[in-house]
């Protein structure tokens, strides 16, 4: 396993796609829930904010809502061809288990960031371009992500 800091590796041969950069991501309103007593009160969104943590020049061009406890970030550099993925909770709080991974094609396990944080795991970043990236988060168990996406058509 790998944690923290920027983690870098580079693409090797074989899935041919290019990957799309582009989107980008807003938060949800904040949502109320009702409490034991049926009374209402705000509650966290369930969409974290993006926090920036990938660095300059990264735009999201995915996201997955994990539970109402928070967001799974992908983004993409269009200058250095890099991805990059941040796990981020709707509400900092205690450390609890949070894992971003980043991989290539259907693979989510080739850059790894598990641990105990009180915001956010990651950032993971990998060399995307050409390729096809599988990418998830989780926090304290709950898991979103999704595989082989952001890439265009294959070359022939």
């Amino acid at each position: 396993m790998i944690a923290l800091g920027r983690i870098m590796a580079v693409a090797t041969a074989g899935l041919g796609a290019i990957c799309l950069a582009g989107g980008t991501a807003t938060a949800a309103a904040p949502l109320t829930a009702p409490t034991e007593h049926g009374a209402t009160v705000k509650a966290a969104a369930a969409r974290a904010a993006y926090n920036g943590s990938c660095g300059a020049g990264y735009a999201v061009v995915n996201s997955a809502d994990i539970g109402k406890i928070g967001t799974v970030y992908l983004t993409y550099s269009a200058s250095t061809g890099e991805n990059c993925v941040v796990t981020v909770r709707a509400v900092k709080g205690t450390a609890v288990h949070m894992v971003a991974s980043l991989g290539l094609g259907t693979n989510t396990a080739d850059v790894i960031d598990d641990g105990y944080y009180t915001s956010y795991a990651g950032p993971v970043f990998l060399d995307g371009r050409g390729m096809c990236v599988s990418w998830r988060g989780e926090i304290n168990g709950e898991v979103a992500g999704k595989n082989w996406t952001n890439c265009e058509a294959r070359i022939r």
